[in-house]
């Protein structure tokens, strides 16, 4: 099934087919698909479209797909085009006839516009509570040895000497401006685009207030067809990401070269690649050694 071209007069060519396919990636989308369908099928009881059993109907039919979508083998032999044509066909499969109106007055735009941002509210929310937890362990290092004494660099040519807590904590400044960022992203994200319609808004009195408190949006779009297009919330979460990864990158670096035979202030504890905590000891007045140390370094720098 398709939720799209209708007015074809004949389906599309199979290499079509395999292109526009994205159900092998966009099914990460299935809870918010659900979640978004479910609160629509809400506001469309308060419109006075469903009735309130037809509503706990859709409802109830949603939810177990949910818990259907958790079993290893729910994805085998699907070949629906994407995740939001998988979740209606099973809809239709166990709700029946009534399932037909879980699309009265919505897009595919909105739709997948909300699923997106559904997705992307809870990736900020758990790529800050990862960076939160590196932070406190750039903390924990610094606090265990504030009086370790490192060699500053520029350029890879050795400058000043520095304190290693100073070092850890211009880290922890980097880390901090990215989880702002994230925290930022998330924010423009939390706008809800449901009730927009495709272009030009929706024909049905929807309470879009409602729907924004139901799934727990902070505003909601203002105009249907900036709203249709825009993806400007996805750029703003990928810079975020892009720059917190440049971040990480840059303190991996940092310690494959100090632990090199060429620097040799910095050594690595064996189990560093798989995720073991790192405590600094003075080794010489000009060397430092990681070494196995605390779980909440760990558990940060994993």
């Amino acid at each position: 099934m398709k939720l799209w071209g209708g007015r074809f007069e004949s389906g599309s060519s199979e290499v079509f087919e395999r292109f526009s396919g994205s159900l092998d990636f966009d099914r990460r989308l299935i809870d918010a698909d659900i979640r978004g369908s479910q609160a629509f099928a809400r506001a469309l009881e308060r419109a006075g479209i469903v009735t309130a059993e037809e509503r706990e109907t859709i409802v109830s039919a949603f939810e177990a797909i949910r818990a259907e979508a958790a079993s290893p083998g729910f994805y085998e032999g699907a070949t629906d085009e994407d995740v939001h044509t998988l979740v209606i066909r099973k809809l239709q499969e166990r709700a029946g006839a009534v399932a037909g109106k879980i699309h009265t007055g919505r897009s595919r735009n909105e739709q997948v516009s909300l699923d997106t941002r559904l997705w992307l509210r809870e990736e900020c929310d758990r790529a800050r509570a990862l960076l939160g937890g590196l932070m406190g362990a750039l903390l924990d290092l610094a606090e265990a040895y504030p009086a370790a004494l490192i060699p500053g660099y520029t350029h890879t040519r050795r400058a000043q000497a520095v304190l290693w807590p100073h070092y850890l904590l211009a880290y922890f400044e980097m880390f901090a401006r990215d989880w702002e960022r994230l925290g930022e992203a998330r924010r423009r994200a939390s706008v809800l685009p449901l009730g927009s319609g495709a272009l030009a808004g929706s024909g049905f009195p929807f309470d879009r207030e409602a729907m924004a408190r139901d799934l727990g949006f902070d505003a909601i779009t203002r105009n249907s067809m900036d709203v249709s297009g825009d993806r400007d919330f996805a750029l703003d979460f990928l810079y975020a990401a892009s720059v917190a990864m440049l971040h990480l990158s840059r303190l991996a670096e940092d310690w494959i070269l100090y632990s090199s035979e060429e620097f040799g202030w910095l050594e690595l504890a064996d189990g560093v690649t798989s995720g073991s905590s790192l405590m600094p000891q003075k080794k010489n007045p000009d060397s430092l050694e990681l070494i196995r140390g605390k779980s909440r370094a760990r558990d940060g720098l994993a």
